[in-house]
């Protein structure tokens, strides 16, 4: 079988369980995929296993897609998920301070990122952290951009933790009920776990 150069009709064969067109879309967007992934992990092994469990995924829910989406932007999602999962995995195994550091990288990547609109929703969420009291601005920016712990930031601020976690969990409230996309929650889950 011939496979279609339109990503349209390759989507559409993909849809349907044709493996040829499976093969073509791998062929096409591994790569970059890879490239994309090995940014944040700068694990070459993670970033491969990364790249299968895509592409296995895409496999699994191929009834699923919607072929007059922007597949490109639905692939880069999903690699998207599956690394900030192994960083979050990893944070919470090592509590290593170098995995966030790779989180807190996600804004450079440029191009492909906005395929998944990055930037614009990074801006939205600055713009909302600007609307806080200036309580709740301040922990956010003690726990979000300093990596203060709760601890740190109740004995900086001569507050309880307790206050700590509640001004947390409501700007984090806040901010999602104001972006209202999946693609926007995902992304949010930036300033969520950090």
């Amino acid at each position: 079988m011939i496979v279609p150069k339109s990503n349209t009709e390759l989507v559409k064969l993909l849809k349907k369980g044709d493996m040829a067109s499976f093969d073509a879309v791998y062929n096409k967007y591994c790569h970059k995929l890879h490239g994309f992934v090995f940014r944040y992990l700068k694990q070459e092994e993670d970033a491969e296993e990364i790249v299968q469990e895509v592409f296995i995924k895409i496999w699994e829910a191929r009834g699923k897609i919607d072929v007059y989406a922007s597949f490109e932007s639905f692939l880069f999602t999903i690699a998207y998920n599956s690394t900030i999962s192994l960083l979050r995995k990893r944070v919470s195994e090592t509590k290593s301070r170098e995995y966030l550091k790779c989180l807190q990288q996600i804004d450079t990547a440029d191009t492909i990122i906005d395929e998944i609109q990055y930037k614009e929703l990074n801006q939205k969420v600055q713009s909302l952290v600007q609307q806080l009291t200036p309580r709740q601005k301040e922990i956010f920016q003690l726990s979000r951009e300093e990596g203060l712990t709760h601890k740190e930031i109740a004995q900086k601020l001569n507050i309880s933790e307790n206050t700590v976690k509640n001004h947390l969990v409501t700007t984090l409230k806040y901010l999602k009920s104001h972006i209202d996309s999946s693609l926007a929650v995902n992304i949010l889950f930036l300033y969520l776990f950090l």
